[in-house]
């Protein structure tokens, strides 16, 4: 149509649309990335009370395994510590992303910021990798010996 056109930065509108969507992508998986570290220090962190607080408590462990307390039980009573931190951060996570929504909905796409379905999957998620993070060192406990754990103080 015109000749005098430069024909040099010919590109498709598909090409422009995820151009311009570049900048927000990288937000997003940076984000993600964000989110998944603090996922890891978190669970580390459940890890790292609890097994503390087993070390702490052998004493107290080998007592109750002695008066004739289960494996399960002490097992238990370590997973709903570490489950109790979890609740408290949960609560305390939800609030703020509740304070935040106004904040993340330039970066959401097809998902509203007050989505609850979201919000149960991340919890159920967080939850689930909070029970692993105490179980593990719960089985420690359970599987103290009474009579090393009444020596060893």
């Amino acid at each position: 149509m015109n000749a005098d056109l430069p024909l040099d930065l010919v590109r498709t509108q598909d090409e422009l649309y995820r151009k311009s969507r570049a900048r927000t992508s990288f937000t997003l998986v940076m984000l993600a990335f964000a989110g998944g570290m603090a996922l890891l220090l978190g669970v580390v962190g459940i890890y790292g009370v609890i097994a503390y607080s087993v070390s702490q408590r052998t004493r107290e462990i080998g007592i109750r395994m002695a008066l004739g307390a289960r494996q399960e039980e002490l097992a238990r009573m370590f997973v709903r510590h570490g489950l109790m931190l979890t609740g408290i951060g949960l609560g305390c996570g939800l609030v703020a992303a509740g304070a935040l929504t106004r904040l993340m909905t330039s970066l959401l796409f097809e998902v509203s910021p007050a989505d609850p379905l979201t919000y149960v999957a991340v919890s159920i998620g967080l939850v689930g990798a909070a029970a692993l993070a105490s179980y593990l060192p719960s089985r420690r406990a359970a599987a103290v010996d009474p009579t090393e754990a009444l020596r060893a103080e």
